[in-house]
């Protein structure tokens, strides 16, 4: 019996390191996918042309839109299937993009605010990926709730292109900041379960993908969440 609970103990341990480590890599992705994101966004705000040649057509903003969305869904859907290379490319590409169509934030709001609410989210987002990381409570009953409230989220913003009302935005926005703080915590914990798994296994290539999928996924609940905040924290110029 003592040796069984000893047993039973080393592999916890061992899959406790195994999912540490693999979170480690996942948030360098997101670090990295982030820092590209905001050295882009900078580099377009130091160009009058690309800014004209970007926000100056619509066809071109809104093809670089619906190419991040098809982006992140050919990603998502197709990552067991392409290369650890293909993947990391397809994941840098994606936050390049997303720098290029964030870029007039820059020009929106002042730099102060945009500093503190990055610091805001930053603090909100890593107490959230804590308490995904050391709770016991299973978070995936949360996973249906928050993808409604986020379908609903979606569905206010795409209906308020038409009305431009403030207070819908500020709705939206209010409900947005509790989708996006929840599902930081939900998907932290549903990730380091799988990367666990991933880790004690001999698929390098596959722990890579693993952990490109589960940047992106971080990634987006990050950006999402620093929109949400800007909208109540942002000072316009």
């Amino acid at each position: 019996m003592y040796h069984g609970d000893e047993y039973s103990l080393e592999a916890a341990q061992a899959r406790a390191q195994a999912s540490t480590a693999f979170m480690v890599k996942v948030f360098n992705w997101m670090a990295a996918g982030l820092a590209l994101t905001g050295i882009t966004a900078m580099a377009m705000v130091q160009s009058p042309t690309a800014l004209k040649f970007v926000f100056g057509n619509p066809f071109v903003f809104y093809g670089l839109i619906i190419g991040e969305l098809g982006l992140v869904i050919y990603l998502s859907a197709r990552v067991a299937k392409m290369s650890a290379a293909t993947a990391t490319g397809l994941f840098l590409g994606y936050a390049l993009l997303n720098g290029v169509t964030l870029s007039s934030i820059l020009l929106l709001y002042t730099g102060t605010s945009l500093a503190s609410t990055f610091f805001v989210t930053a603090g909100m987002f890593g107490t959230m990926a804590i308490y995904g990381t050391v709770t016991k409570k299973d978070l995936s009953s949360w996973g249906s709730f928050l993808f409604m409230g986020l379908i609903g989220v979606v569905i206010a913003g795409l209906v308020n292109i038409f009305l431009q009302s403030p207070m819908v935005s500020w709705v939206m926005s209010g409900i947005g900041v509790i989708v996006f703080t929840g599902l930081t915590a939900h998907d932290v914990q549903k990730i380091r379960y799988l990367g666990a798994g991933a880790m004690m296994g001999d698929d390098e290539a596959g722990v890579r993908k693993g952990a490109i999928l589960g940047a992106l996924t971080l990634y987006l609940d990050f950006v999402n969440l620093f929109l949400m905040l800007l909208r109540f924290m942002g000072d316009r110029r």
